[in-house]
């Protein structure tokens, strides 16, 4: 006998989360080995080509030995929003299922992976350039916080889930919301079996290993890579180029700072963005299996993940 739609089997989605710097790649890597799998990358960051260092983006290396996607996949000078993501997202996790191996998302953007796992379907609001330019003109002359309050009067939903200090999202919402108006995303239940990992650290120590990965950035040579990307005549309006760890040199390559001054910027800036993942990872979703990065065994994991698969 046939089984009904919601009996039939759902594919297994293994899902890595967490903060920058947090250790989820490494992670991936071992996890992927082990159980057959393939990377699916939910960091909205590892979309551009030509911004690797920066980005910390998985080696050559790496990516040969577990097949990564959606990593490279864009130009600077391109975007990739939320309904391309989830566009492409599932067409790769439908793709690896029809391989027979484990699709493991791992991501540091918030809001893209709680749309995978929920499901979400955004309204699809094409860019308006006209009315973009005119929102940005509005945030320079009155500030982004009248932006803010003309999106909580047309979607009080939208501007709450949008980050504040963002202005590039917060221009988008406010597109979306007068294009489409207070719909907010819709939802649809995603035909997976999920198991979502989150790797947490405590705070001190999460910031260290941030500014010790900052460091190596640098020595890897994080400097000639921004260079590179303005000498190919990507600017700094871009939305890829609003990055962490690019948008702050800014003031350097115009000669308005040191390096010292911008590592500095980055170092505050780098803690800001851990506590809004945070805001986005919540330690108390009792769907994520939370796991202590620096105390916990890569084997143990392991094992959490196979009895799920089990």
């Amino acid at each position: 006998m046939m089984a009904e739609p919601s009996e039939r089997p759902r594919h297994p989605l293994l899902v890595i989360l967490g903060p920058t710097a947090v250790g989820k790649t490494a992670l991936s890597l071992y996890l992927a080995e082990h159980l057959g799998g393939e990377v699916v990358s939910a960091d909205s960051r590892l979309f551009y080509r030509g911004m690797d260092i920066g980005t910390a983006k998985p080696t050559p290396q790496e990516r040969a030995r577990i097949p990564h996607h959606l990593v490279d996949i864009a130009d600077p000078d391109d975007t990739v929003g939320l309904a391309r993501f989830l566009h492409l997202a599932q067409a790769a996790i439908a793709n690896i299922h029809d391989r027979g191996r484990l699709p493991i998302v791992v991501g540091g953007t918030g809001q893209y992976v709680r749309a995978l796992v929920e499901g979400w379907t955004p309204p699809a609001v094409p860019p308006d350039p006209a009315l973009r330019a005119e929102l940005e003109e509005q945030a320079h002359r009155e500030g982004l916080d009248s932006l803010l309050a003309r999106l909580a009067a047309l979607d009080p939903q939208a501007a709450a889930r949008v980050d504040p200090r963002n202005p590039r999202r917060v221009i988008r919402a406010l597109e979306v919301a007068l294009h489409a108006g207070p719909t907010g995303p819709g939802r649809t239940p995603p035909p997976y079996d999920i198991f979502q990992v989150g790797l947490t650290m405590e705070r001190s120590a999460l910031y260290a290993r941030a500014d010790a990965r900052l460091e190596e950035m640098v020595r890897a040579g994080l400097v000639e890579e921004i260079r590179r990307l303005l000498e190919a005549g990507y600017g700094w309006d871009l939305p890829a180029m609003s990055a962490l760890n690019y948008r702050q040199f800014r003031p350097y390559f115009e000669g308005k700072a040191t390096l010292e001054e911008v590592l500095a910027q980055i170092r505050r800036d780098t803690r800001r963005f851990i506590r809004h993942q945070y805001n986005w990872f919540r330690l108390s979703d009792p769907r994520v299996r939370w796991f202590d990065a620096a105390r916990t065994p890569p084997e143990e994991i392991l094992a959490a993940v196979r009895e799920w698969l089990g």
